[in-house]
């Protein structure tokens, strides 16, 4: 079968969207199928660029490419699923969400559009169409399927996707650092991790490793570390290669994972498979799936002063970090995290 993968593509960004596309194009093929990534550019500003691009996309044909016939397609993300073909899958890995979930927060660059009330609704009434015209509705996490329930009112189910190269995540110790990977976005909060610094005695330290997806953000990031003296607590890996990224999660005490209400996020799942426990936030979304407060990982409350004293206590009890860590690793190896079944669900 002739598979396209259909996701977006913003330049210079790379982080688990474009992973998980990766993946499901090798599994394809290790299925015997004919399968291949078709990527449309996304630009969500100003205003007319993004009403252009889900005209385009609407548009478009990708029935057949140079006499190949595409037998099947999977959509990711929006708008990929505007484009029209009469046998479409999707696994939703999020929708535009500046015009769903964070359409009333301070993250939504759409709402201080002059005319971002009506983009939105016109967003969500294209998704309503393309969406229910869908063969098959997977998402890769119930927070993602119960956003879709809300503002949608469409049912879906989920499929988890694996981390890639389970086998490589391992343990070595439990050391001196805190690890937080992930792209350096707002949306991360970063800077809510630095905050707490300042309220944590102990000489602890948080090692950030991911690419920032504007400069000026992390310009903003370092400068909040020298204003609240943390420097010392504070280590700016960059983007990693993938054997440094074993070693950080295997040598790390704990996991530091403090998203706004994350689709899914392979962090948990990673730092979990490595018997390292999460810390985490009580409105971080998909990474609560799999944290139970207490007994894999630590829930808190998302403002600074929570954050710092579950830093404090774990740093202090380094036996408390080993046992959440190998509750952990047991609690994910019980999870159905297949390959096989993903393949069989969206063909």
């Amino acid at each position: 079968m002739n598979v396209l993968v259909l996701n977006t593509q913003i330049p210079y960004c790379y982080g688990g969207a474009e992973v998980l596309a990766e993946d499901l194009q090798q599994q394809l093929s290790i299925a015997g199928h004919n399968a291949a990534i078709l990527t449309l550019p996304f630009k969500w500003y100003p205003q007319q660029t993004l009403v252009n691009t889900i005209l385009a996309s609407k548009l478009m044909d990708i029935s057949n490419f140079n006499g190949v016939n595409i037998d099947k397609v999977i959509a990711l993300k929006f708008p990929m699923w505007l484009i029209p073909h009469p046998d479409m899958s999707l696994w939703i890995l999020h929708q535009h969400r500046a015009a769903y979930d964070l359409w009333d927060s301070n993250l939504s660059d759409l709402a201080a559009m002059p005319d971002g009330k009506a983009l939105r609704d016109l967003i969500r009434r294209e998704d309503n169409s393309a969406i229910g015209r869908s063969k098959r509705i997977y998402t890769i996490s119930r927070n993602v399927s119960a956003r879709l329930k809300r503002y949608n009112s469409m049912d879906s189910d989920v499929l988890y996707p694996p981390p890639r190269a389970m086998d490589r995540f391992h343990v070595e110790s439990y050391g001196d650092y805190f690890f937080f990977p992930s792209r350096i976005n707002p949306i991360k909060r970063q800077e809510l991790v630095v905050e707490a610094l300042a309220y944590v005695p102990e000489p602890v330290k948080v090692v950030f490793a991911g690419e920032p997806d504007s400069p000026r953000y992390m310009e903003r990031l370092k400068k909040r570390v020298k204003e609240l003296k943390v420097q010392d607590k504070v280590e700016w890996r960059g983007r990693v290669s993938e054997q440094e990224k074993f070693d950080l999660y295997a040598r790390a005490l704990m996991v530091i994972f403090t998203p706004v209400d994350e689709d899914y996020g392979y962090v948990t799942p990673e730092a979990m498979l490595s018997s390292k426990a999460v810390l985490t936030l009580e409105d971080s979304g998909g990474a609560t799936e799999f944290v139970v407060n207490e007994q894999n990982g630590l829930l808190v409350q998302p403002d600074a002063r929570s954050l710092a004293m579950a830093i404090s206590r774990v740093w202090n009890d380094r036996a408390e970090a080993q046992r959440l860590g190998g509750n952990a690793r047991r609690h994910v190896d019980g999870l159905d995290l297949s390959w096989g079944k993903i393949i069989g669900s969206l063909l």
